[in-house]
């Protein structure tokens, strides 16, 4: 179903126009947000994770300038999309954008450990990122995160997508994601990159092309090399890591699943 707003707003006492947005119903569902390839290079915001968003909400149908947000903001109580109702939204083809259009989301944060997973804004204390989505022009988008947000240079380009939530209250005690990655699985899989990417194959370099005694003097060279080429790789490559699902009440990684 589609409404469109053709009221004109009045803002600090002064009547504006009429500004016109066209909003959309989306229907309740589940998403996964985010990545779980944490190369440097390849990756992207960690960890992928099932969201489940049980409520109706209107959305803006396309982006909406800064000025005319505030309007729709101070006179029906529109908000801020989160990145989870936005990624709902566009994955039942309900909003569009125009190439070139970066959107700023209600999101503040740099990795989605301790999330609600319910659809709300993930807005972590202290300085974060602000996220952004931007189209592309095959109609895709590009997630995007920025410490630093020149409004003045690119008040232009920059857009919010809003939606409406009626008579939502939020839940006290969300789902949500562990507060922080497994570091000692990370560690292991660190340190067995290291060995059969780095430092084995120094040693089989060493023993192959390196005087006879190379191997006994630089031994540690040889190892420290290998762990700097081990992390090194890191820029390209990592293997897939796992993606949390709700399951029975809590959430659960693929493994934990399989």
């Amino acid at each position: 179903m589609v409404y469109s707003d053709w009221r004109a707003w009045r803002f600090g006492g002064v009547t504006l126009g009429s500004p016109v947005t066209t909003w959309v119903q989306v229907q309740p569902g589940s998403i996964l947000v985010g990545s779980n390839n944490r190369s440097v290079l390849f990756g992207g915001m960690g960890p992928r994770h099932e969201v489940s968003i049980n409520y109706r909400f209107q959305i803006s149908q396309n982006p909406v300038e800064v000025e005319e947000a505030k309007l729709l903001i101070e006179s029906m109580g529109a908000e801020i999309a989160s990145e989870s109702e936005w990624e709902l939204a566009y994955s039942q083809a309900l909003i569009s954008g125009y190439a070139g259009t970066v959107e700023e989301l209600a999101d503040l944060t740099d990795n989605y450990w301790g999330k609600a997973c319910d659809g709300r804004p993930f807005v972590k204390q202290g300085s974060n990122p602000r996220m952004f989505r931007t189209w592309r022009s095959n109609g895709g988008v590009a997630p995007s995160i920025s410490w630093n947000v020149n409004w003045k240079s690119d008040i232009d380009r920059i857009h919010l997508r809003l939606v409406i939530r009626e008579s939502l209250e939020w839940s006290s005690n969300p789902l949500r994601l562990p507060n922080s990655v497994n570091k000692m699985r990370v560690l292991r899989e660190e340190i067995l990159i290291s060995l059969i990417l780095g430092i084995i194959p120094s040693f089989v370099w060493a023993y192959f092309n390196a005087s006879p005694t190379y191997i006994s003097e630089g031994w540690l060279n040889l190892v420290f090399g290998g762990i700097f080429f081990g992390i090194f790789t890191g820029i390209f490559w990592r293997p897939r890591q796992p993606t949390w699902f709700e399951r029975g009440g809590e959430m659960r990684t693929s493994n934990e699943i399989d």
